[in-house]
């Protein structure tokens, strides 16, 4: 049974580059956020519960529109409750079926935002949080998401769990502001012998180090 890893971290933390880290020497990744998008624009079933929820227009030529549910979502906590009832059962799945498959690994990485407030944390054998200064994150966002504004951001960092509440129930932490160092923390936390099973694997402290050659 592959090892199984968690990592999260707020909205422009920077979890998918340190899962990424990962996933360049062969690890294997499930980015349940990509999933999540994924489904809501290809699960029949889904997505006429998102119609029924926010009406059709919350679709646009079949591609599901993102600055539309992300209003609907962050105006509503009823709204966020539901959607996240009709889709996480679903990634949750798809996360199962997934993971069968990586039975000859030797450890696999589950990149998910709401690891914790879904509860799915419990089913993996460390957490890695991801954490950066907030200016950092509202900075990285607005280069990501064109259609968010500064307010927009604030307001989803008020609302997700905090860092030091994730940091209670989180194994490692890496401070994602500087790339090296965070590739270094990424290297501490493979050679601690935490995240390695006594199967034989890719030398990772090797493959990371090479980023900083």
């Amino acid at each position: 049974m592959s090892f199984k890893v968690g990592i999260t971290g707020g909205i422009g933390a920077g979890k998918s580059l340190v899962a990424e880290m990962f996933q360049t020497f062969g690890i294997p990744v499930f980015n349940a956020d990509i999933e999540a998008k994924k489904l809501m624009e290809e699960d029949p079933g889904l997505i006429a519960g998102i119609k029924k929820l926010f009406g059709q227009e919350i679709y646009q030529d079949g591609n599901l529109n993102k600055p539309l549910l992300a209003q609907q979502l962050f105006a509503d906590e009823e709204n966020r409750k539901i959607i996240n009832d009709l889709v996480h059962p679903k990634v949750i799945d798809t996360y199962d079926n997934w993971i069968k498959k990586q039975v000859h690994q030797p450890y696999s990485i589950k990149e998910a935002a709401l690891l914790f407030e879904a509860g799915t944390y419990k089913d993996l054998d460390k957490i890695i949080l991801v954490h950066a200064p907030k200016k950092i994150r509202i900075n990285r966002v607005l280069m990501r998401d064109s259609y968010r504004t500064i307010s927009d951001i604030e307001r989803i960092i008020e609302i997700q769990m905090s860092d030091n509440q994730k940091k209670k129930l989180s194994d490692y932490i890496i401070i994602n502001d500087d790339l090296e160092k965070a590739i270094q923390e990424a290297v501490a936390i493979i050679t601690s012998g935490r995240c390695r099973t006594d199967r034989r694997g890719p030398d990772v402290k090797k493959m990371f180090e090479s980023l900083l050659a």
